[in-house]
Formats: structure tokens, sequence, C-alpha cells
């Protein structure tokens, strides 16, 4: 995903996840993402999301959500779940997550 998320006016939510993959077999893990952003996408409350990796394998995902009830809906969605285990066990080296409020935000060309 290479795109800027189109976000309604402040305040709203960013949960920023941050994630070094492990040098092992990672099969599977894209697909699952994909999944992941699609599934999101459908959530109530989801505002968008921005994605990047580097060659390295460290990756910052950043979702918008209009409420911290609609963040914690998702953490709870049993696909979302499998997701984050398998994430655990088998994809990830290490990983960090945040939950900010948006409290003001600029764009340009958007």
């Amino acid at each position: 995903m290479d795109s800027i998320a189109k976000t309604p006016e402040p305040p709203y939510y960013a949960v920023i996840f941050t994630s070094q993959l492990s040098d092992g077999d990672n099969k599977g893990y894209e697909a699952m993402g994909d999944k992941m952003v699609e599934l999101a996408s459908q959530q109530k409350g989801f505002l968008g999301i921005e994605s990047v990796r580097s060659a390295d394998g460290v990756g910052i995902t950043v979702s918008y959500w209009d409420s911290l009830e609609s963040i914690k809906a998702w953490k709870e969605h049993s696909l979302h779940r499998v997701a984050q285990e398998k994430g655990k066990s088998q994809w990830y080296e290490r990983y960090a997550l945040r939950v900010s409020k948006v409290e003001r935000d600029s764009f340009m060309n958007l």
C-alpha cells in the first residue's frame, strides 16, 4: 500500500504498528496482511490505513479509527486475533504497538 489515507477532521485515533520480520519462513505473511487490510476496511469506525516496509524487513503500518471502542473491537475480531497469534509465533522478531489521539493534521495535494 503506497497511498496517504484521507482522514476526517480531528480528533480521531491512530494505531501505529512497527514490526521487524523474522529471518525465518514468512510464508503466508503478505496474503494475511492483504486480508487484514480488506477486513479492517469493513469494520465500523475504520478511517484509513498507511503501510510501508523496508528491504531489511522493518515495517510501519498506521491505521486510523474514529474511537477507542472501534480500535478495541478490531483488536478482538476473531480473524484479526488469528493474524496476531501468527505474527507472535512465526512472522515477527519484534514489534511495537502504539495508540495515539490525533489532535491536528495537515495535508498537501490530497
